[in-house]
C-alpha cells in the first residue's frame, strides 16, 4: 500500500517569495507544493499539502493524520518557538515526524533559533531552502521501507549489518 504522507505549513508560509527573500528565497509556496507533488508521483506515494496561519487548524490536521498517514512532514514556522499544543499534538501521532525550516534557524538571530516542536519531531532539515521538503519526503518514504527498487540505492540509506 502506497505511503501517505500530509506536508504541513504554518504562519505566514503563504507569503514565502514575497516575505523576506534574502532569509527564505523567492519560491513560493505553490511552486514547493508542485515539487512535493512531482516527487510523490515518482515514488508512488500520495501527499496532503496544507497551510494555515492558526495554530489550532494545525493541531486539528495533525490529530486527523492519526490514521489516516503515515508520516508528518512540518515546518511549524513562527509556532516552531512558541507552541507547546504543536508538540502535544505532534507526541500523539505515531509515524514519523520530520520538521522542515527554510532557513538555517540555528544561524539566526535568538528569537528563531531554537525550534521547541523539534522536540517531538523523529528528525529536523533546516537550511536546504524549498529543496529540505524533497529531503524530508526522501527521508520519511526511507524511513517507512517504501522507497522503490528504481530510485537508486544511494538514496534507500546506509543498512545495518548482520
Amino acid at each position: 500500500m502506497a505511503a501517505k504522507i500530509m506536508i504541513l505549513n504554518g504562519p505566514n508560509l503563504n507569503f514565502l517569495g514575497i516575505r523576506e527573500p534574502h532569509i527564505y528565497g523567492s519560491t513560493t509556496l505553490d511552486e514547493i507544493e508542485a515539487s512535493c507533488q512531482q516527487l510523490a508521483a515518482t515514488l508512488g506515494i500520495t501527499i496532503s499539502f496544507h497551510q494555515s496561519n492558526l495554530e489550532g487548524e494545525l493541531v486539528n490536521l495533525i490529530q486527523s493524520a492519526h490514521g489516516n498517514a503515515d508520516a508528518i512532514i512540518m515546518n511549524p514556522a513562527a509556532y516552531s518557538f512558541t507552541s507547546i499544543a504543536l508538540i502535544d499534538a505532534l507526541k500523539i501521532f505515531e509515524g514519523p515526524t520530520i520538521e522542515v525550516h527554510i532557513s538555517n534557524i540555528h544561524a539566526r538571530d535568538e528569537l528563531h533559533r531554537h525550534s521547541i516542536t523539534s522536540s517531538a519531531s523523529t528528525a529536523v532539515i533546516c537550511g536546504l531552502g524549498p529543496y529540505g521538503y524533497i529531503a524530508a519526503m526522501l527521508a520519511a518514504v526511507q524511513k517507512l521501507g517504501q522507497l522503490p527498487d528504481r530510485i537508486p540505492a544511494s538514496l534507500h540509506g546506509l543498512r545495518a549489518k548482520t
